[in-house]
């Protein structure tokens, strides 16, 4: 996680880095994240539960609230953390102009395109005069985000839209995703906002984490729990998805959907079992996955297998199961064993 943090700030050297921690730190844990982010220049994440868990963990530094308050007290919630908001809404306008306390760190949050969040950008100099003029607000900044960042041009036109908004405005800017920082240097200003590359993983379509200089943050291993024999013509798994065409010697492995492994990964995703590629076969189980030990006549059971990690890279299994790096990190279940590595 450390060594991603660095290669932002390679790719990013003049911006303040938002290192983005929502989703338990993309399934990490916030311990680690205040561990291996300990260098960065903020924390962003959503949950007010988990901004107060970091203060609790020691993490003095910037917070950046990326979905704003959900309610009224939420703001309040936010003075005391020593959080910043964001903005997007005319009911956060409402709650802001009608709090009373300690002055806010806010981000106005303009819509270049997403259409999520956001403040139309002819709606930002209005946005921005009526939160100025509150004496409750201490530091007035401005955001958006892009939906199209790893594509060839696609922060041209919201980059644009943003700029002739926020043309003469004060206050900090913040542009860049991960796709941005590692695409578009004209967006990086003053704050950068990486999220998915600091976990290792690649939010480019075409490009892999490793091809980019990133490093896998999480590994996901198991073992061989036995070995088994099919002759020509039998099935494997539930619904019999795979009929072998020849003799077979497979490996059932502990780890199924329970787990967070995909129950959608289809015969012939990759996995690796004592240390040599191989593939899955079958239906994933809740508790098991069936793979070809055609590849690694030697194995046995207790044979080490990795799922994901340093050698299986996360997106890899994710496109095979029709999905993202993200969902796969973010959906681990809570029963598998977590040990953290350092150094």
């Amino acid at each position: 996680m450390a060594a991603n943090l660095q290669h932002v700030r390679a790719r990013a050297p003049t911006s303040r880095v938002w290192a983005v921690v929502k989703a338990n730190a993309y399934g990490h844990g916030l311990a680690s994240a205040c561990e291996g982010f300990s260098g960065a220049d903020g924390l962003a994440l959503i949950e007010f539960d988990h901004a107060a868990r970091l203060r609790a963990l020691g993490w003095s530094g910037p917070m950046l609230m990326l979905e704003g308050a959900f309610d009224a007290e939420d703001v309040r919630s936010a003075a005391h953390l020593g959080a910043a908001l964001v903005v997007h809404s005319d009911h956060h306008l409402q709650w802001i102009t009608a709090y009373r306390g300690p002055p806010l760190d806010l981000w106005i949050k303009v819509d270049t395109g997403m259409n999520r969040l956001g403040f139309a950008p002819s709606e930002l100099a209005g946005v921005h005069a009526t939160l100025k003029a509150l004496s409750t607000v201490s530091r007035l900044s401005m955001m958006t985000h892009f939906a199209d960042a790893e594509r060839e041009g696609g922060t041209d036109t919201p980059c644009a839209r943003f700029d002739q908004a926020a043309a003469g405005l004060p206050g900090w800017q913040s542009l860049a995703n991960s796709g941005a920082v590692l695409c578009a240097p004209q967006t990086h200003r003053d704050w950068v906002r990486p999220g998915i590359m600091l976990y290792g993983a690649t939010p480019m379509e075409h490009q892999s984490a490793a091809d980019l200089g990133l490093r896998a943050t999480m590994s996901l291993r198991s073992e061989l729990i036995a070995v088994r024999q099919v002759q020509t013509g039998e099935g494997v798994g539930y619904g019999s998805t795979f009929v072998a065409d020849r003799p077979m010697r497979l490996g059932i492995v502990a780890c199924g959907y329970a787990d967070g492994y995909p129950r959608r990964a289809p015969t012939g995703t990759p996995i690796e079992v004592d240390g040599v590629r191989t593939r899955t076969i079958g239906r994933v189980s809740m508790d098991m996955i069936t793979v070809d030990l055609g590849p690694i006549p030697q194995a046995q059971v207790g044979a080490s297998v990795e799922l994901w990690g340093d050698r299986v890279p996360i997106d890899l299994v994710a496109a095979h199961a029709g999905t993202i790096g993200y969902e796969l990190m973010c959906g681990l279940a809570t029963r598998v064993p977590v040990h953290i590595v350092r150094g």
